[in-house]
């Protein structure tokens, strides 16, 4: 395989070897990186060498800092959500360039790093996967590590699969500068299910020899049984799926039960602490960060102008009515007892655990989104970073943390990859495919609507399967909400030539005599999905790497 990243490698290497040749001053032993001579030396560096797989691969932001280490996009700036008709980011962070279809491989926005860095992380695997045998280690570490390099790996391949569809499969090689990498060969893409067998049967592989759970230190960090068998079921469920078609919905529900079968897992029971304390029992895999890392100030990259926030993720009123009364009603049902002018009384719990509206509690005030004189609206403070939806992100956000000056501060919270709740939906949506709505289907999906923090009513009674299906996608949309699956799951259920053409709605609150006026809004002009988005386009730097002998994506 190709890509820019091993290119770029390869080309500073070449120069390298050149100048050694003319000024030897210049061979000397880099002091700011470890050899691999030494890494293959000594087991410790090795392992070290397996743990920064986890999270080597960073995009950079406009100063070059890395923000984003490790698997997935999150966690400050331009979320995923934004992507999606969850969000949309205030100041742009290259994601309108998707929201309003005008991505293409020249201009591919956010998302222009997954095909680069997840080549990258897997020759970085296998890499370590070819040498390994001649590392001095006991043979309990040995299987350990391998399996946790292969559980990296499929998880770059997963990456790859659902933004691209079928993909180069790189198998245990390296390249070298000695390969022929004008071999056609070498970019030639497998198809979907190809792919999708490959990262699935290595995740099977991983599973038989990862531990069921690692100790505290390394609790949320370093891969699992559970999180290989969770990723397997995640990728089943994207093969069932229409977008896919290249799997069957039994296997993805048998999947999704390995993992419940496990025993290890349960729902948090406060939903909105999840997100904020690592130590529960619904996280199977992901991260924890440190606050003064630098890449985790999501309070002052998302908070309220009023606070010193700068407004970031800013949620969209699509969202906003996909949550259900308390009562477990649409507020389009007329029985609801929705309020237009009264619009967040009464509201499913997770609506003010992830959204923050105007006359929301915060941070010992109340947000203030209303004109004129809203401090929080485009009448406050730094009214550039004031939101375009009249909504600000409170999911994930630790009132602990400051808003001002956040760069350097103690403390932990995580980023979560893959959760329980998931998992039991993945389970839900795959068995209720598969063989209608059973008991089983009603219970996985009730656990979700009535842990203890929520408590919505439970479905109800006598659904038909495609009611049900409705039922579980809604569940979806708001439980993940934010957590990076929307932007996959309408396009795998191929639902986004809708949900994408929505237009981006925002609120309006006007303030006269002390009564509110809420007056819908768009956001956000000119959103449009065409059915060539259902994957992006392959970065033409990429392309043009092949000599042109890698297929681009449909359309592009």
């Amino acid at each position: 395989m190709k890509t820019t990243h091993f290119i770029y490698s390869l080309t500073l290497a070449a120069a390298g070897l050149l100048a050694s040749c003319k000024q030897d001053y210049l061979n000397i032993t880099p002091t700011d990186r470890i050899l691999g001579e030494a890494v293959l030396a000594d087991s410790a560096l090795f392992q070290n060498y397996v743990i920064n797989r986890y999270l080597s691969i960073k995009l950079q932001d406009k100063e070059g800092e890395g923000t984003n280490p490790g698997f997935g996009r999150g966690f400050e700036y331009g979320l995923w959500s934004s992507i999606t008709d969850e969000s949309i980011y205030n100041n742009d962070d290259n994601t309108w360039v998707i929201q309003q279809g005008q991505v293409a491989p020249e201009n591919t926005g956010i998302a222009g790093t997954i095909w680069g860095r997840s080549y990258r992380s897997i020759r970085e695997c296998n890499y370590a996967l070819n040498n390994i045998d001649s590392v001095e280690m006991s043979v309990a570490l040995r299987k350990k590590l391998t399996a946790e390099l292969r559980f990296i790996r499929a998880y770059r391949y997963h990456d790859l699969i659902r933004n691209y569809g079928g993909v180069v499969m790189m198998g245990d090689k390296e390249y070298q500068l000695t390969d022929n990498l004008t071999d056609p060969a070498l970019f030639k893409r497998a198809t979907l299910k190809e792919s999708m067998d490959y990262a699935v049967s290595e995740l099977t592989a991983a599973a038989a020899d990862l531990p069921l759970t690692n100790d505290d230190s390394w609790k949320l960090g370093r891969a699992t049984k559970g999180a290989a068998l969770a990723l397997k079921a995640r990728l089943l469920l994207y093969a069932a799926s229409p977008l896919y078609n290249v799997g069957t919905w039994q296997a993805a529900a048998d999947a999704a039960k390995a993992v419940m079968d496990l025993s290890q897992y349960t729902l948090a029971a406060d939903y909105s602490q999840l997100f904020i304390k690592p130590d529960n029992n619904e996280i199977i895999f992901g991260r924890r960060y440190a606050v003064g890392a630098r890449h985790v100030c999501l309070e002052i990259s998302n908070g309220p102008n009023g606070y010193g926030g700068w407004a970031g993720n800013t949620p969209l009123q699509n969202l906003v009515d996909a949550y259900e009364m308390k009562n477990g009603k649409q507020i389009t049902d007329p029985a609801s007892g929705y309020n237009p002018q009264n619009p967040y009384a009464n509201r499913d719990a997770r609506f003010y655990a992830t959204i923050l509206y105007n006359g929301a509690s915060y941070r010992g005030s109340t947000i203030q989104t209303f004109s004129p004189g809203g401090k929080d609206g485009k009448d406050g403070p730094s009214n550039w970073n004031s939101t375009k939806t009249g909504y600000y992100l409170r999911k994930f956000m630790d009132d602990n943390n400051p808003i001002d000056n956040p760069w350097n501060v103690a403390g932990l919270q995580p980023w979560i990859y893959i959760r329980y709740a998931e998992i039991l939906l993945n389970y839900a949506e795959a068995q209720n495919e598969a063989v209608g709505p059973d008991a089983s289907v009603y219970a996985a999906v009730n656990q979700i609507r009535q842990r203890s923090s929520v408590q919505q009513p439970a479905l109800t009674p006598g659904l038909s399967k495609d009611q049900m299906r409705t039922a579980i996608q809604h569940e979806r949309q708001v439980e993940l909400a934010f957590e990076e699956h929307r932007f996959y799951d309408v396009r795998r259920w191929k639902t986004a030539i809708v949900t994408e053409n929505v237009p981006a709605y925002g609120i309006d609150v006007a303030v006269s005599g002390g009564v509110y006026t809420y007056t819908r809004k768009i956001a956000l002009k000119d959103r449009l999905f065409s059915e060539k988005n259902y994957w992006l386009p392959i970065p033409r730097a990429d392309i043009l790497a092949s000599n042109g002998q890698l297929e681009q994506n449909k359309g592009y």
